[in-house]
């Protein structure tokens, strides 16, 4: 079976402003995009990834340094996220923090097939992998973890987030996505527009032995109260096992979306008032 290199970090997903000029703070959030995924990083792989020049690179890094949003190794002179991001990411997590809302969604996923359980968000034309729940079977997912991000379409839980988005966005983001998909040589335009349609008839979606050799994924979008696709529920596992039980595991995939978006709209109800935002009515439409 093969799998995407580890040492190696994919590329940040770029959007050049009009006139190709890229301003420093985009620079910045490209290289901490490209951090994200933890770990230990040796600046030429940061630079490589984040499609700079190394002297502009360890500028960059060492102004972050600087301030605490990164730390660099004394010894191995290696990179890594600093104690700042804990700090900005702890008082983001305190507005609102999806992974309790769908914990329990993915520990029963993982009871009841026991393979990975997978939580996603989007984040521009990416989908960030925010949870992970491992499965118990022997053959693991172990290429997802906590940070991983992906161009929308390369996952399953990734094709979720940008088959349910507005129609006008989507096909802008397959107008960037063309362009990005270069880790993932099986997934083209086509196969996307494809899989987006067979996903919006039959409500989840299934992608297999595209992303990795003899392993895929099925999943479901977890939709705000105004159909709008805020995270996604997917499980990966060998193909065999998705379609031996394709229909129990789209079923079980549906239900948890369905109480992952009701208790998503409670929360949010109960942000709205403890900030004084008068609460929006849920839509049952699209909680059914």
């Amino acid at each position: 079976m093969s799998s995407p290199n580890s040492n190696a970090r994919p590329k940040a997903v770029v959007n050049h402003l009009p006139g190709g000029s890229t301003s420093t703070v985009e620079r910045a959030m490209r290289v901490l995009r490209v951090m994200s995924e933890g770990g230990n990083a040796r600046l030429t792989d940061i630079a490589a990834a984040a499609d700079l020049d190394k002297a502009t690179t360890l500028r960059l890094l060492e102004v972050m340094v600087r301030d605490g949003f990164v730390a660099r190794d004394a010894q191995s002179k290696q990179f890594s996220l600093g104690p700042e991001l804990m700090v900005l990411g702890a008082a983001a997590l305190r507005r609102f923090d999806p992974r309790p809302l769908a914990r329990p969604s993915l520990l029963r996923l993982v009871g009841q097939f026991e393979d990975s359980a997978v939580l996603s968000i989007p984040s521009g034309v990416e989908s960030l992998c925010i949870d992970v729940e491992d499965g118990t079977y022997p053959i693991r997912a172990n290429y997802l973890r906590v940070g991983s991000r992906r161009p929308l379409g390369a996952g399953a839980g990734s094709l979720a987030l940008l088959a349910w988005m507005p129609d006008a966005e989507r096909e802008a983001a397959l107008e960037i996505l063309a362009s990005q998909m270069s880790r993932y040589p099986r997934i083209t335009p086509a196969l996307l527009r494809e899989r987006i349609a067979d996903a919006r008839e039959r409500g989840y979606v299934v992608l297999l032995d595209v992303v990795v050799e003899r392993m895929g994924g099925i999943g479901v979008p977890v939709l705000d109260p105004e159909g709008r696709p805020v995270a996604a529920l997917s499980i990966a596992a060998l193909n065999d096992r998705i379609l031996a039980r394709e229909s129990a595991m789209a079923h079980a995939l549906i239900h948890e979306s369905t109480v992952c978006q009701v208790r998503w709209s409670e929360a949010m109800r109960t942000s709205r008032r403890q900030a004084g935002t008068p609460p929006q009515p849920p839509s049952l439409e699209t909680l059914r």
